[in-house]
């Protein structure tokens, strides 16, 4: 995902500061199932460090030990990780370790691309053998088209080698409107989740931006004068001023944005009364709009503190991001991802 990715980034751009060298790692391929997808990342650092993980924590001591070569001669190389015997994953991992040496040119396009909440292409050349060594690599695509690699060698081309592609699409965006303790709770806990986080509270509001952890931007202001940034099928918005009259005005502000989820909290009684009054005053309303709204937000899981709920809460926006319906995953028979 860009949130982990972005992690690695910032890590390797403080090491090469330092003068500490680093190399990526990503599982470009896989063979049966696996605890993560091929995708994932980690950094590793010279002094043998990492940052991220491309499973549970059981594979990376292995592969921290088999990057030595990779800081030594600074080539590229395939491993394989077969946990068939060793975890209770039952795959074979194909991982791919490069030298990872970032440019001021590349950095400057990453962090534009963030800020214009655009996708990052990836595409990964390399084998399905172990200790393979070669012209392997990474090559990273912006929506302007420019390319950048990490390594001096030329990448192999596409005939002798497999490709593993990727899109990572923008970091997602939650908006929280509202600047009570629970909205500070919610906030700290999506931040985990390395969502964009932006906050909205009352113009009067004493509370600032370091009220939040996490969060990227805070402003006060009111459902009248404030000016919404792009809002997308990759954002969230929760609403929690415990204000029914503050929460209809915001619905009637957002009725013509298209996110995938609006929470609001409150009891279930008032979500008529809530709607009937929407299409009173924006009679524009589309029914696509109602089904993204979920009040009161949050799943069923007998939350009572404000920590609780944020979990509800984060959970529930989970769910309608990936189009799950929540259940056990005890009562599952098969695989977990599909």
């Amino acid at each position: 995902m860009l949130h982990e990715f972005k992690e690695i980034i910032n890590t390797a751009l403080i090491n090469q500061q330092k003068g500490i060298k680093n190399v990526l790692v990503t599982v470009v391929d896989l063979e049966g199932s696996s605890y993560r997808k091929p995708g994932v990342r980690m950094l590793i650092s010279e002094n043998n460090t990492f940052t991220g993980a491309v499973s549970g924590g059981c594979v990376e001591k292995e592969i921290v030990r088999r990057a030595q070569t990779v800081f030594k001669d600074n080539k590229a190389k395939i491993i394989t990780y077969d946990g068939r015997y060793r975890l209770g994953c039952e795959g074979i991992l194909y991982i791919l370790i490069e030298p990872f040496e970032i440019s001021t040119d590349f950095v400057n396009e990453f962090t534009a691309a963030l800020a214009k909440r655009e996708e990052v292409n990836i595409t990964c050349f390399y084998k399905k053998e172990d200790e393979a060594f070669g012209a392997f690599g990474t090559i990273i695509s912006f929506k302007n088209k420019l390319e950048f690699t990490f390594t001096t060698h030329k990448i192999q081309s596409k005939k002798n080698s497999l490709i593993f592609k990727q899109t990572l699409q923008p970091l997602f965006k939650l908006l929280i409107i509202g600047g009570e303790h629970d909205a500070v709770k919610l906030c700290k806990i999506a931040s985990n989740l390395g969502w964009q986080i932006e906050i909205i509270t009352a113009a009067k509001d004493s509370k600032d931006i370091t009220n939040f952890p996490g969060a990227s931007s805070l402003v006060n202001s009111t459902p009248e004068i404030i000016q919404l940034s792009k809002i997308d099928n990759n954002t969230a918005i929760v609403i929690m001023n415990h204000s029914y009259v503050q929460d209809l005005k915001y619905l009637i502000k957002l009725v013509n944005e298209t996110p995938i989820y609006i929470g609001i909290l409150g009891a279930p009684k008032r979500r008529e009364k809530l709607f009937n009054e929407l299409f009173e005053y924006a009679p524009e309303t589309t029914t696509a709009f109602l089904n993204c709204i979920y009040t009161p937000a949050g799943l069923q899981i007998g939350a009572k503190t404000a920590e609780e709920i944020a979990v509800s809460i984060v959970a529930e926006i989970l769910a309608v991001v990936r189009k799950k319906e929540p259940h056990s995953l005890r009562d599952l028979n098969g695989k977990i991802h599909s």
